[in-house]
């Protein structure tokens, strides 16, 4: 397997907005994130991911991007910026900026020409049809509610938006799009930064034609997913990106694709493939909703958690490579969703940190994951802003007339603005994340959950991520060794090994309130063990057969053992 940089480094997402207010707006800035660099490199971490920056309207928190090569005012300006890349440079860190060309802003140039008339030379820059019917050109809905077409008066025709309507989608179909999006992206790479997370990319290509969605509850709108997910011409569009761009610099890819399937990412991550070199999947973001989609609540079953991982594992072992995360700015807090955000908020935390990073691929830390933020419980939806939630919200409860404490509780596990709370830096008033009034509420816990008692305290989340961390710069075996799963049928034990060279890593993850007996299975053989790394303070006995205690960690290293074939 190639050895590379980018599988050996750990990227942290900062979502900028939230990150740390430098001039009291109650808006995190740019320099606000300089500000914090050495808290970044203190921490081990090797690149950051900075969600959009750039010049937007904010109708989806600069999603939605008006200009691709200036910076939002809130944000500060392209010196700022500048100084920014500088001092993560200075600190030997990376640079990753998002991607956003599925979809603009409204605002963009490129769309205000091409909503003035049929003939526009822009006009082709985007998705426009005419009505079907006296309604929309399909039924397809959008990921945030309502139809994926919005009447334009000016010249009598729809435009596609998959998200919000201000956001309409690009036509990747006309190789002038597609020759702008690769100059601007030349542009910023010249400006020195070291690769691109690229916003929902595999939807850029649609099916001809733009069929309707298949309907069999009749409801108003169907989701059309299959008609712009994988489309026909992603790889084209993508090897030509690559092509054009990206092999022309030593940098990092890493493409958001809802609805990629292993052999989706085996074609997006082959190294023979020329394309990306990682993608984020979401089928374990998946596994705690029920029929009718996210916010359909459903415990996670953690056998289908074990089948999903290691799918995964084993499907791009040597034929790709694997993103790991757990939370990011679009999903709910790990700790609250995925461990136990109360009495074993601090264990649960450092279990899930040790079960993702032990596993084969680059992982993913989220801003205040490192010091166990969590969920928030607003009392009322006038408190949230996140875009997702208030329309789900006035489509279920507003004109549905659904259970507002339902509704609000689906809000309170799964909704967006959990992951978008201003970081907790320290006890002070909002938190020390601004000295204004925030855009968003801090959540009322960070009195007990900061950053400077998280770096004060040897014992706390933060300093089991900077060990973990250390321990993958340290053995090689944790990025390059093989997975196998053990005990697959265990309901609370998530166990594996990774093989590599002369080497055997023992994971053991406990991912319950309650303790659990562990039997290492007869056929794994560790030659004096030795305990890498635990959660609980552990002691020397044997590793064959132990009691799990309430979400403990356990990792241990040994060398294999030759000349005895294990039984079958």
């Amino acid at each position: 397997m190639e050895k590379t940089w980018w599988k050996e480094s750990v990227i942290y997402q900062i979502y900028p907005r939230s990150f740390n207010d430098s001039n009291g707006d109650g808006i995190g800035d740019l320099k606000g994130i300089t500000e914090k660099l050495d808290y970044l490199k203190d921490l081990g971490i090797d690149v950051i991911w900075l969600s959009p920056v750039y010049k937007s309207p904010n109708d989806d928190n600069g999603y939605d991007i008006s200009d691709y090569q200036d910076i939002m005012d809130e944000f500060g300006t392209m010196q700022d910026w500048e100084e920014l890349l500088q001092e993560i440079h200075h600190r030997g860190m990376r640079l990753i900026m998002d991607l956003v060309v599925n979809h603009s802003s409204d605002e963009h140039a490129w769309f205000v020409e091409s909503r003035k008339s049929k003939d526009n030379p822009y006009r082709d820059y985007y998705i426009w049809r005419p009505g079907k019917d006296g309604h929309e050109p399909n039924n397809w809905e959008s990921a945030f509610s309502g139809s994926t077409w919005e009447y334009d008066e000016a010249t009598n025709e729809y435009f596609l938006h998959i998200f919000s309507k201000k956001q309409p989608d690009l036509n990747w179909e006309n190789p002038k799009l597609r020759d702008e999006v690769y100059k601007m992206m030349t542009w910023w790479l010249d400006k020195g930064i070291d690769g691109f997370r690229m916003d929902v990319i595999n939807f850029i290509s649609k099916v001809t034609g733009l069929p309707d969605a298949p309907n069999p509850n009749g409801k108003k709108y169907a989701s059309g997913s299959e008609f712009f997910m994988n489309g026909p011409r992603i790889h084209e569009f993508l090897h030509e990106m690559n092509e054009n761009v990206l092999s022309k610099y030593d940098i990092i890819t890493v493409g958001e694709m809802p609805g990629a399937t292993v052999e989706d990412a085996k074609h997006y991550t082959g190294h023979d493939r020329e394309e990306l070199n990682m993608v984020f999947t979401f089928e374990h973001m998946d596994l705690d909703s029920g029929p009718n989609g996210k916010w359909d609540l459903k415990k996670l079953n953690l056998l289908d958690l074990k089948d999903n991982i290691s799918k995964w594992q084993t499907g791009l072992n040597g034929e790709g490579w694997n993103s790991l995360y757990l939370n990011n700015h679009d999903q709910p807090r790990m700790v609250s969703r995925f461990g136990n955000d109360k009495e074993y908020r601090v264990e649960s935390a450092k279990m899930l940190v040790t079960f993702l990073h032990m596993l084969q691929g680059t992982p993913y830390v989220y801003q205040g994951e490192e010091i166990g933020m969590t969920n928030v419980r607003f009392d009322s939806i006038e408190d949230y802003k996140d875009i997702e939630i208030l329309n789900m919200y006035h489509e279920k409860v507003i004109e549905g007339n659904e259970d507002l404490s339902k509704v609000m509780e689906s809000i309170y596990v799964k909704g967006r603005d959990n992951a978008r709370t201003p970081f907790q830096w320290d006890e002070s008033e909002h938190a020390g994340f601004t000295t204004g009034e925030p855009w968003l509420r801090v959540n009322p816990n960070y009195k007990e959950i900061n950053a400077k008692q998280a770096v004060n305290d040897t014992n706390s989340i933060y300093h089991y991520y900077k060990k973990i961390i250390q321990l993958r710069k340290n053995h090689t075996i944790i990025v390059y060794g093989d997975y196998e799963l053990l005990l697959p049928d265990h309901e609370t034990i998530f166990a594996y090994t990774r093989s590599y060279e002369n080497q055997k890593l023992l994971v053991v993850t406990n991912f319950s309130r309650e303790s659990a007996p562990f039997t290492l299975p007869a056929h794994v053989e560790l030659n004096t063990p030795e305990l890498l790394i635990s959660n609980y303070e552990v002691a020397a006995d044997d590793i064959t057969s132990f009691d799990l205690r309430p979400f403990e960690a356990r990792v241990y290293k040994s060398k294999i053992r030759y000349g005895k074939l294990p039984l079958k």
